[in-house]
């Protein structure tokens, strides 16, 4: 048994439950050996998950590097764009267990986006390579980079997830279709001609801001997702939801069965209030560019006003979390097929969930990660106007969900 094995190993076992776990246990059980034998190779655990960011690192670096050399030197803006997008979903294609690693790191905080540029970057990999070959043809900031790596991050977890990739290695031609599925998305968006369609952005926030929300939720579900926003759904308690109502934790048997039944019926209920308040958003227009922004912006409005489950369901997009089968006629990631828009309307069933989903994410990511506008007055940097700061963010959000890149032409 080598470094190598037992790193290889980790990636996987850990890897099946999104590093819920990182026994060493688990880790001598996968590999045949003793927990004293794994000692040999790495005096802790700790140095066990350090050589494993160091082995991603470099195998990660070692993949892309020759791509993002070559990338800034072509004369075809979005073919040096398709070429470092190409690279990167070869490598997470066929590496679904350092994609989970990443994901799941990266969204959990352990790892800092920022320490990964700069340790890439020691590997002669520059990662903000693609921000600047972006920037030579398109007029778009931080935010919208963002939005690029959130897709591409979205459709390579939903292509493992679809292909079942950690049972079934992916074929060439499965690896071939999925990048032409994000180069298109981040080129396109939606594909929608709205060039020519000037929105009332304000108009229509407006709608929405003045649109009753349902009543409160019932206080058990309150004080569920507030102990989930605090402490992520595999480290939430029973105990932790009972000290927040005031009661007993046997009281709550009265109400759920079980943490994993608590969690679930949280999920659901909220979902299918978020479905009801944005498809009454839908319903006041009838134009399908209007419908689109009126059922993305309805979301943020509801989330605004219940912030502990935004940040509850940020922990749930990034976390593997097993509760059961979901309803049918509940299921939030087919929200927008109900409008009306090509390339919605003529899309598969997988499809229309896919693209729901995508603008969900995507939606998350921005109101989880809201651009600061600050000012200088009297030396001091101050912060102002942080809600009309999102809207536009909603705005910049919709126009790349619509167009992709290719709304930000110079």
């Amino acid at each position: 048994m080598t470094k190598t094995e037992i790193e290889d190993a980790a990636f996987r076992v850990w890897g099946r439950n999104f590093y819920r776990k990182t026994s060493l246990s688990q880790l001598a059980k996968e590999l045949g050996v003793s927990k004293p034998a794994l000692y040999r190779h790495f005096i802790c655990k700790q140095a066990l998950t350090s050589a494993m960011k160091e082995r991603f690192l470099d195998d990660f670096a070692d993949s892309i590097r020759t791509d993002f050399v070559n990338a800034p030197q072509t004369n075809d803006i979005d073919g040096g764009i398709n070429l470092i997008v190409q690279s990167i979903v070869n490598y997470f294609a066929r590496n679904v267990y350092s994609l989970i690693y990443s994901v799941t790191n990266i969204y959990d905080q352990n790892i800092e986006v920022y320490s990964i540029s700069e340790k890439l970057k020691s590997r002669n990999v520059d990662i903000s390579t693609l921000e600047h070959i972006i920037e030579k043809k398109y007029k778009c900031d931080q935010k919208v980079i963002q939005l690029v790596f959130s897709t591409l991050t979205f459709l390579m977890v939903n292509f493992h997830k679809i292909k079942n990739t950690t049972e079934n290695p992916p074929a060439g031609e499965d690896i071939t279709n999925i990048t032409d599925l994000i180069n298109k998305t981040i080129k396109n968006g939606l594909n929608m001609q709205t060039q020519n369609v000037s929105l009332d952005f304000e108009a229509l926030e407006n709608k929405i801001d003045n649109m009753t929300l349902n009543a409160e939720p019932e206080p058990f579900f309150k004080a569920v997702a507030e102990a989930v926003a605090q402490a992520g759904p595999w480290d939430v308690s029973m105990e932790m939801v009972a000290k927040k109502l005031g009661r007993s934790k046997s009281s709550l048997y009265g109400h759920f069965k079980n943490k994993k039944d608590m969690l679930r019926r949280l999920f659901v209920n909220e979902f299918k209030r978020i479905i009801d308040y944005a498809r009454k958003g839908i319903s006041l227009s009838e134009k399908p560019e209007e419908q689109l922004y009126l059922g993305i912006f309805s979301i943020v409005v509801y989330l605004r006003l219940r912030p502990e489950i935004l940040v509850s369901l940020h922990w749930f997009r990034a976390s593997k979390l097993d509760l059961g089968k979901p309803d049918k006629d509940i299921d939030i990631f087919r929200l927008f097929e109900y409008v009306n828009i090509d390339s919605i309307r003529n899309a598969t069933d997988d499809d229309k969930q896919r693209i729901s989903h995508w603008i969900f994410f995507l939606l998350i990511t921005i109101l989880m990660h809201p651009t600061p506008v600050l000012h200088v007055k009297q030396k001091k940097m101050i912060k102002i106007d942080n809600l009309k700061v999102q809207n536009n963010d909603i705005r910049l959000l919709y126009k790349f969900i619509t167009q992709g890149l290719g709304g930000f032409t110079q």
